[in-house]
């Protein structure tokens, strides 16, 4: 029997009725697997090629035909948006079989979640907080919820492999297995998975079972791609010439307006008359994009056409942006950061814009992949924008490391197919915190064993020792975060209390605290740092003066103005892999000609050559910028360079007389030195000899708090989380060894 011959009739019916006139590959290769077997799955196919369908038909087919007695299946999304648009799909899929669709997170109606509650079944779709939320309020449900839980289909699995957002993922699905007295399959879906077996390893920990990786020949894809750079109000950049699309673009363009920022001109031409969106890299920046887009619209008496959605946004803007952009007959553009770079089916989407570089290549895949859908092509256009370097700018600042780094995301996948690994050999003290307290505001009193049994044994928690787990219980005990009684159990102290009644408490990511925005009735979204009564704030595209605000209740009331002001969200670090900084280097010595480069792309990328050659950047880490300025170029991702920059103060500083120290992270650090380069590196090389602990490059009293809930942990701890999980030691001393065999 072949798999379509397998599906259930309504599954059959709706197939037909959206004119399929085959299987795709994905979907033949998932219903081998899922039917065929009693493993964990792993579905690793491009975007839009129909994974989550390829997922939940042999799902749906064993429904229909043994329905479950409880919640059969847990689809977890790491996006609200991404819940939402899978919703709708599988509600209008499932109707015909009458099997309950239900989507859980915040957003969400309580009428709905109400109902789900007294009615546990078929498929519930909810994000990891809102599962950790369900973990403690509803603990006592869980049991009748999920007693008869069969598979739980893990969504953009690579978008939860780099941090603690991931790892809790997979502790609430030991935990609710546990209570719930199942062991359902998994099955994860990515289009971006860098190292499938490292995934595949992920995705069963703590099962008991293996995971298939189904082999899906995939269709060979052509890009359309381009890469233009303009300098930011710059008399020098020819600011009314369109550079000339490329062959593979298929069309030329019109001259564009003479606007102050050419890149933002350039965008807003040739966004006209189509449904596109614009990703940039933070919510700051989202703000500002719009907000100078729309000014272009009314400069030019133009309907405003610009639309925009991130974290920040009440649910009513980020679902007004969701909507327009599904409707066929609309043709705006999205400016938009990480929130809609996952896995939402947003339509005929013409074409993706990208302002400066993604941090990763997995980001760029997944922005690309948002198009090229329909049957079209998958088409980005990355508009690097760059200030005018001054007359007298040092050497690194002469360079353009958003052009190049855009450009060595695109060569690592065109040459290599290269996808950034999962990182999971870190020490997840924050979120052990985070689970311990979890634990115990669901469960009530545990006794100290009982407490390590439920949290320690979890399977991501597979590096921490018992005795570092007790170390942290003496501190939060200390701390009134846990509270002993009389009897010798452990409960939730006062200070733990106020933490756990937080609703970000069910969050693992970094959080700033923020204010709620409001606009007479309407909530606009939030903000970190309100500015004072009388001055004004950009959100939601707009610009706002402050008319009150309310700090107890953490409200700001504003009235909408014309004009232009820095938004702030707060800090948006980005990691990246030491692949990428190679290949920058590279790109800078290397004589190639990138097809996808535009005019002025092609420029650019010449004049960095030129200054690279002259200077010998390429060739030698270590550059003299004149006199006693140095600069150093260590070419390492953004864990290593973390551990030379401290290694250098650290250890190296004194012997060399470094002073002034000032780096540009991952790209270079500059200093003032005494030493000669064979000096140098001789110390460099010496001292890694002799580095063994990188606990040695923590400073002596320094408490280094990098995740959300390091500042309850020990000291001890922290500085043990940050050394051997942050800093990435290893890759540093082999380039200083490198250095070593070439200098001396």
């Amino acid at each position: 029997m072949n798999i379509f011959d397998r599906y259930a009739p309504f599954i059959q019916d709706y197939i037909y009725r959206n004119g399929w006139e085959s299987l795709r590959a994905v979907q033949a290769a998932a219903g081998d697997a899922i039917f065929n077997t009693d493993q964990n799955v792993l579905l690793t196919a491009s975007t839009a090629s129909g994974k989550t369908e390829a997922a939940f038909f042999p799902i749906l087919t064993e429904f229909y035909e043994d329905p479950p007695a409880s919640v059969g299946a847990i689809y977890i999304g790491p996006l609200k948006a991404l819940i939402n648009d899978q919703f709708s799909r599988l509600t209008e899929l499932c109707e015909e079989a009458d099997i309950p669709v239900w989507h859980w997170h915040g957003d969400v109606a309580q009428s709905h979640k109400t109902k789900m509650i007294r009615h546990p079944s078929g498929i519930l779709q909810i994000t990891p907080e809102s599962l950790e939320a369900m973990m403690i309020r509803r603990h006592a449900l869980i049991p009748k919820l999920f007693g008869d839980l069969r598979y739980i289909v893990i969504d953009e699995l690579h978008s939860l492999m780099r941090g603690d957002r991931g790892g809790q993922t997979l502790c609430l699905i030991e935990r609710l297995s546990r209570l719930a007295g199942v062991n359902p399959r998994r099955i994860g879906l990515s289009a971006t998975i860098g190292d499938p077996g490292e995934a595949a390893e992920f995705l069963s920990a703590g099962t008991g079972k293996g995971t298939i990786i189904p082999k899906i020949a995939g269709a060979s894809t052509k890009w359309r791609l381009s890469v233009e750079h303009f300098y930011v109000a710059s008399e020098n950049q020819p600011e009314g010439e369109a550079p000339e699309a490329l062959p593979v673009l298929e069309e030329k363009t019109d001259t564009a307006p003479v606007h102050s920022d050419p890149g933002m001109g350039y965008i807003f031409e040739h966004t006209k008359g189509k449904k596109c969106l614009v990703f940039v890299n933070s919510r700051e920046e989202c703000e500002a994009v719009t907000t100078t887009l729309r000014s272009y619209c009314d400069a030019k008496h133009e309907t405003d056409r610009f639309l925009i959605h991130h974290g920040n946004l009440s649910s009513s803007y980020r679902e007004t942006a969701e909507e327009a952009m599904k409707d066929e007959a609309v043709y705006m553009t999205t400016v938009t950061t990480a929130t809609l770079e996952l896995g939402i089916d947003i339509g005929r989407l013409e074409r993706a814009f990208q302002i400066d570089a993604p941090f990763t290549v997995s980001s760029f895949l997944q922005r690309l992949g948002r198009t090229g859908r329909r049957e079209l092509p998958p088409e980005m256009w990355f508009v690097i924008r760059e200030d005018m370097p001054e007359p007298r700018s040092m050497l690194p600042e002469t360079i353009p490391w958003k052009l190049i780094q855009a450009i060595s995301l695109i060569q690592v996948y065109r040459e290599e197919r290269w996808v950034e690994p999962p990182k999971l050999d870190r020490l997840p003290f924050s979120l052990l915190y985070h689970q311990t307290m979890s634990t115990l505001a669901s469960c009530g009193e545990l006794t100290p064993p009982q407490l390590a049994s439920k949290v320690l044994t979890l399977r991501y928690f597979h590096r921490i020792s018992q005795e570092q787990y007790k170390v942290l219980l003496r501190h939060l005990i200390e701390t009134e975060h846990i509270q002993k009684t009389e009897t010798g159990g452990l409960i939730v102290g006062l200070s733990g209390e106020r933490i756990i009644n937080s609703f970000r408490f069910f969050a693992v990511f970094q959080e700033n605290e923020e204010y709620t925005v409001r606009w007479n009735s309407q909530e606009l979204g939030t903000i970190v740092s309100p500015p004072p009564v009388g001055e004004k704030l950009a959100l939601a595209g707009h610009v706002w003066v402050v008319e009150e605000i309310d700090h107890k209740r953490k409200l700001v009331y504003c009235e909408q103005i014309k004009g232009k002001v820095p938004a702030y969200f707060g800090d948006c670090p980005g990691d990246i892999n030491t692949r990428i900084l190679l290949r920058m280097k590279q790109v800078l010595s290397e004589d190639i000609a990138y097809p996808y480069l535009m005019k002025n792309a092609v420029s650019r990328l010449s004049q960095a050559r030129l200054s690279a050659q002259n200077s010998g950047v390429s060739e030698r880490p270590l550059i003299c910028l004149g006199g006693n300025m140095w600069c150093l170029f260590p070419w390492l991702g953004t864990y290593a360079f973390f551990a030379m920059e401290r290694f250098l103060k650290i250890k190296c500083g004194e012997r060399l007389g470094l002073r002034g120290m000032d780096s540009a992270r991952p790209y270079y650090i500059q200093f003032s030195m005494k030493a000669t380069p064979q000096e140098f590196f001789a110390v460099l090389s010496e001292e890694a000899a002799e580095l063994t602990d990188a606990l040695d490059l923590v400073y002596p009293n320094e408490v280094p708090v990098f995740e959300k809930y390091d500042k309850y942990l020990p000291p001890e701890l922290i500085r043990e989380g940050f050394a051997y999980g942050i800093l990435n030691i290893e890759e540093m001393k082999h380039r200083i060894a490198e250095w070593a065999d070439k200098n001396l």
